[in-house]
């Protein structure tokens, strides 16, 4: 899907940079300066703060807005922040805030949900894998040589295994 304007999303990320400082980071390690909270200081993300509250680090997000659909899915709260809701502003007014009701309107919020999760999931279940396996390739080659996949203990492994 094309990004409806890159423009309007630099400038909301410039602002949230504004907001809490540029290289504004959490103890945590979050650096996102939409999950960051402004004001603070030291600088605290809203998943810290929740858990230094007491309270749940999930927020209730809304995939198709809820102006399309009553659906409500558990996602923590600097991920909803930073990320699901950062791509709902990328949604036409129109389909995310549906005054009219339009059910076709109520149809493209469902799925431009459900592409976002799918999106949040790739990155966030899968998104690690080629750098660990780039890393991986990079220590055995250092160990066992620059083609240790042919190594013959190594490939009689492989092969039991198929």
């Amino acid at each position: 899907m094309i990004q409806s304007d890159p423009i309007k999303a630099a400038r909301r990320k410039s602002m949230s940079t504004r907001r809490v400082g540029i290289g504004a980071r959490c103890a945590c390690g979050e650096d996102r300066p939409q999950a960051l909270i402004a004001g603070t200081d030291p600088i605290i993300c809203a998943e810290c703060k929740r858990r230094a509250e007491g309270r749940s680090i999930y927020d209730q997000h809304h995939p198709a807005s809820k102006s399309n659909h009553d659906l409500k899915i558990p996602i923590p709260v600097n991920d909803h922040r930073a990320v699901l809701s950062e791509a709902q502003y990328e949604w036409p007014k129109a389909t995310l805030e549906n005054p009219d009701g339009s059910p076709l309107r109520a149809a493209a919020g469902c799925i431009r949900g459900i592409i976002d999760k799918i999106k949040y999931l790739l990155d966030e279940l899968l998104g690690w894998i080629p750098h660990f396996l780039e890393t991986l390739d990079e220590f055995l080659a250092a160990r066992l040589g620059s083609h240790w996949w042919s190594d013959r203990e190594f490939a009689e492994r492989l092969k039991q295994e198929s």
